[in-house]
């Protein structure tokens, strides 16, 4: 028996330092960012593949989702990392099979360029979801938006942070629970249903 061909969603999400980018920090809801990235996994990887760049506070996240599935579904998740943060890849990513090294670059902005066009612009995608998150979940969102046009775009506002601010910037708003509705579980579900 043939083998159900999995859609690719795409994740974006970080948890913003407050140490760093104000304008991030101060609108972001961080209990929300952990439980829509929790939600997203447990929504997303028994039917489809959830694809994301290694940030080490979502990480840990979806791989407790992992763990408490009843089913062997690591071909359902792929982990991008860039080489050039070899010395701080967390213990969270020995628990998945498929996790991508993208070759170290000069620098760190060039190595994550590079990391985030394999993932990113190399891969097809049905959907992309963004969360939280500071400068690079929105540098993701622009290369995501560009490389696939057709793709249905979810920025969770609900999280705050980059987030909100991309969901902001749109002319053409999607759908409006993503502004203030938390139970990400049913609000995943319904607004992934043709897709997953």
């Amino acid at each position: 028996m043939a083998e159900k061909h999995l859609n690719n969603i795409f994740l974006s999400a970080s948890i913003p330092d407050e140490k760093r980018n104000e304008i991030y920090f101060k609108t972001a809801d961080v209990i929300a960012i952990r439980d829509s990235v929790r939600a997203l996994a447990t929504v997303v990887i028994p039917k489809s593949r959830l694809i994301w760049g290694g940030h080490p506070a979502i990480t840990p996240l979806i791989r407790y989702v992992m763990e408490r599935m009843e089913y062997n579904i690591r071909d359902h998740v792929t982990l991008y990392q860039s080489n050039f943060f070899r010395d701080l890849f967390p213990d969270d990513n020995f628990s998945f099979e498929d996790v991508k090294i993208t070759a170290e670059n000069k620098d760190r902005g060039s190595s994550l360029n590079d990391m985030r066009y394999e993932m990113i612009v190399k891969n097809e995608y049905k959907a992309g979801i963004f969360i939280g998150g500071m400068e690079g979940v929105e540098d993701e969102f622009k290369l995501f938006r560009e490389a696939h046009a057709e793709a249905l775009i979810l920025p969770v506002s609900s999280t705050g942070a980059a987030a909100k601010i991309i969901y902001d910037s749109l002319e053409l708003k999607p759908d409006k629970r993503l502004v203030n509705d938390y139970a990400y579980m049913t609000l995943f579900k319904h607004l992934l249903k043709d897709i997953i």
